[in-house]
């Protein structure tokens, strides 16, 4: 999965100095020996950081696991074949670290010299720090080091160590790697400890249990008594506690730490560049993260609950709060400006494309347009409880039709804030609760907009009727949560409905590509085709109803009405691409698929024999969504209406009509191609179901006898309305 930028990294912009950790687990394969692949990867990143001008100290642990396996086999060499039927003693400790210390900076000594870098053995024992001219000597060694460019390698001088079992004893002032590193990032005043490990980060179990989860910020306060911790590292004397307990004290004393693995390539390079890699451990981590997580379950049951108090209003009640939300956008519009301006620059400055930059941008405008597509919402007929059908069962026992709210909806959405508004306006409406997940590169946007229109909700209802979720990490729970989240509807490429649609029993309602086409007949106004066909192309190309294929009668090409489409189109821009018969005869590209959505000032070309052509290529290659006939025939035109199979067919008007808020609807949660439930453009029908209510007189079935079923019809009276009720 890709690494997202994290705010709460954005220390990485000023680091300098950098002590780096790399634990036995790391150094070592199997047997003992060094990974020497992985390390190499290590050296590499390193040597990097001090070309750039960092101040590198690195800390490493694996001499007294290599330094076994090199005794071990040593041991075995000198035994003669009656030695080794006996019991095989366990080998020293402190000569194990002897060994392996020198083997160990042999290597380093090696490797960073193909880099050209030099490095320097630095061994210490704890209680060399209990020394105060020791610990100033140490700093200005390592100082005078750094400014030439030297890298500093510690580790413990467990050969040496006045402890009986160094690699077992946990006191003095440190006791292992872990606790040695963070006491060296204190004592050099270092910018930056990162602790290397054999797994991605600090887990709230064991990293090999499916249910653990990465925990990406540590806050003391919750997770020291939520976390279980596995077994120690299978080589060195600790393991993730001994790592934790060295990040925090380093942490509180106001050094940044990351744990992550080792075994990823370029995971130091990612933690300087902010990108959400591994555990951060800050002394700042409580106030950026709440103390109590509310969980996805927790989301989806707070949303349900709001939305039962908001069917309890009053239809007048429900009306005043999307005006509410409508001023609230205006008055705000200046804030959700400068936060979108921030999104659309750093969307740009990443290099994404055009057309995804362009449904980024919320223009005044549009602001504008929202406010009023809100309180167009607003003033039209109450969709909850309505009476749709009215029946008299039996003698004094009616039966009625009632219009309800699905319940909560989760919507998965791609690029455009202005969606946002537009779901949550539809959701108000319709009663329902509502959580929503945007695309990180319009977190800012998002983010205010979220905040403005729960702002603008009453108390009774909260806040909590509208979740925005802000971590992808959090969307295969959400898929997960079939008994309280009634719908999915996913707005984005046709990977992600793919995707939603493969990983939930929760029903999806959506549509996966736009590819709509304009056929335009031989019995065509030529200047209708032309505004029609640009219409459909240009007025917003990045839109999912934006014309993708221009169909052509073949008659037309003979009598030059092709040449002036063609013309109109490539007069403001747009790029052709042509089919197996277009292509040659326009001389434009071949284009490599008809099932293609451009979502720009692009599109393709093909010439069909008549109607019938071209009803079998849009079933062929189009994807149900909206598609368009131009022609003067009526005979033809009801010919292409009937038989194209799409949400939406047009005959003389433009694809981009395709709208919620051109419908009259309102506004959108999106465009349905599925066929059940919803279709073409979703507003507050497509978010209803409905209800039995039965109202009788102590009637009972006993087997039926006795009841004289009628089944009659009975009037429904506009605008009648069923006893509200909770979902």
């Amino acid at each position: 999965m890709e690494e997202e930028i994290d705010r709460s990294r954005a220390f990485a912009k000023n680091v300098k100095r950098i002590v780096v950790k790399v634990g036995t687990a790391v150094v070592t394969g199997k047997g003992g020996r060094l990974a020497l692949g992985r390390l190499g990867a290590i050296c590499e990143q390193l040597a990097e950081l001090n070309s750039d001008g960092f101040e590198v100290i690195l800390v490493s642990s694996g001499a007294v696991g290599l330094g076994r396996q090199r005794l071990r086999y040593r041991q075995l060499v000198n035994s003669s074949f009656a030695d080794l039927q006996k019991p095989q003693t366990e080998l020293d400790g402190k000569a194990c670290a002897g060994v392996g210390q020198s083997s160990l900076m042999a290597y380093y000594e090696t490797m960073f010299d193909q880099m050209d870098v030099t490095v320097a053995q630095m061994l210490v024992t704890d209680s060399s720090f209990r020394d105060k001219d020791f610990r100033k000597q140490l700093s200005e060694t390592v100082k005078a080091m750094l400014k030439m460019r030297v890298i500093p390698v510690f580790n413990e001088n467990d050969a040496i160590s006045t402890r009986k079992a160094p690699y077992k004893d946990s006191t003095g002032i440190f006791w292992d790697n872990d606790s040695l590193a963070a006491l060296l990032a204190l004592e050099l005043k270092a910018d930056l400890l990162i602790l290397l490990s054999d797994v991605e980060g600090l887990y709230t179990g064991p990293p090999s249990d499916p249910n653990s989860k990465l925990i990406h910020t540590y806050v003391k306060e919750k997770h020291q008594e939520e976390i279980t911790f596995g077994e120690k590292s299978r080589l060195g004397r600790g393991g993730m506690t001994a790592k934790v307990k060295a990040a925090v004290n380093a942490a509180y004393g106001g050094i940044p730490v990351i744990i992550t693995s080792g075994f990823a390539a370029e995971n130091i390079a990612k933690v300087l560049k902010g990108l959400r890699v591994g555990t951060l451990f800050h002394q700042d981590a409580h106030l950026w993260a709440r103390v109590v997580d509310t969980t996805s379950r927790d989301m989806a049951v707070a949303a349900r609950e709001s939305s039962r108090k908001l069917q309890a209003l009053s239809s007048e009640d429900r009306k005043n709060i999307l005006l509410d939300i409508a001023n609230a956008l205006e008055a705000n519009e200046k804030v959700i400006k400068a936060e979108n301006d921030l999104d659309v620059a750093a969307a740009q400055e990443a290099g994404y494309e055009e057309s995804l930059v362009a449904r980024l941008v919320m223009k005044p405008a549009k602001i504008s347009s929202l406010a009023a597509s809100i309180r167009q919402l607003a003033e039209m007929e109450d969709p909850i409880g309505r009476v749709l059908k009215k029946t008299e069962v039996a003698d004094g026992l009616i039966l009625e039709k009632t219009s309800s709210p699905l319940g909560v909806l989760l919507i998965v959405f791609e690029s455009r804030p202005d969606a946002l508004v537009q779901i949550a306006s539809l959701a108000i409406r319709s009663g329902n609760g509502l959580l929503l997940k945007g695309g990180k590169e319009a977190r800012r946007s998002n983010a205010i907009l979220h905040k403005v229109i729960t702002d603008a909700i009453p108390k009774t209802v909260g806040g909590k009727l509208i979740g925005l979720v802000t971590s992808r990490d959090e969307i295969p729970d959400l898929l997960k949560l079939d008994d309280v989240i009634d719908l999915v509807i996913p707005r984005g490429s046709n990977k992600l409905v793919s995707q939603i649609k493969n990983s939930t029993k929760i029903p999806v309602l959506g549509h996966a590509d736009g590819i709509c086409h304009v056929y335009v007949d031989k019995s065509c106004k030529v200047d209708m085709a032309k505004r029609v066909v640009s219409d459909a192309k240009l007025d917003y190309p990045a839109a999912c109803n934006a014309m993708e294929t221009l169909l052509v009668h073949k008659d037309l090409e003979q009598n030059g009405v092709l040449n002036e489409l063609i013309y109109a189109l490539q007069a403001n821009g747009v790029t052709l691409y042509g089919g197996p018969k277009a292509s040659g005869k326009l001389n434009i590209p071949e284009t490599k698929s008809f099932h293609h959505e451009y979502s720009s000032k692009a599109c393709t070309v093909e010439i069909v024999e008549d109607v019938h052509g071209a009803i079998d290529h849009i079933h062929q290659h189009g994807s149900a969504h909206t598609d368009c006939i131009v022609t003067e025939d009526k005979e033809v035109a009801e010919i292409f209406l009937r038989q194209v199979d799409s949400a939406a067919v047009f005959h003389n008007a433009s694809t981009r009509f395709c709208d919620g808020f051109r419908f009259g609807l309102g506004a959108e949660v999106g465009i349905s191609t599925s066929r059940i439930h919803a279709r073409g453009p979703v507003g507050v029908e497509g978010l209803l179901t409905t209800r039995w209510i039965m109202r009788g007189k102590g009637q009972v079935v006993d087997g039926d006898n006795g009841v004289v079923y009628t089944h009659k019809d009975l009037p429904v009276l506009k605008g009648t309305k069923a006893v509200q009720n909770g979902h």
